[in-house]
């Protein structure tokens, strides 16, 4: 279950609460009955592996991305394509 941030409007008062997608998001203060509001703050996201970068998956600059990704598909069904050839022809 996700934990949600508030802040009262009026008195300040902050704090967490675990609530499920489904449940509603909390309107009143618990410390003085005035108008509470999500707090959001920084998510950590990290994108590891290949695709994310600027360099993966292109060739040379002069090549461009139409014939990068050819030859990087082409080379890629090759290498797999080499091994199930020989495979099925032996």
């Amino acid at each position: 279950m996700p934990t949600y941030s508030y802040q009262c409007r009026d008195c300040g008062h902050a704090f967490d609460i675990q609530q499920a997608f489904t449940d509603d998001a909390l309107t009143v203060c618990p410390n003085c009955g005035g108008s509470l509001r999500k707090v959001f703050g920084a998510v950590g996201v990290t994108f590891n592996g290949s695709g994310f970068y600027r360099t993966d998956s292109r060739g040379t600059k002069s090549a461009g991305a139409g014939s990068a990704s050819s030859s990087s598909s082409s080379s890629g069904s090759s290498s797999s394509g080499s091994s199930s050839s020989s495979g099925s022809a032996a």
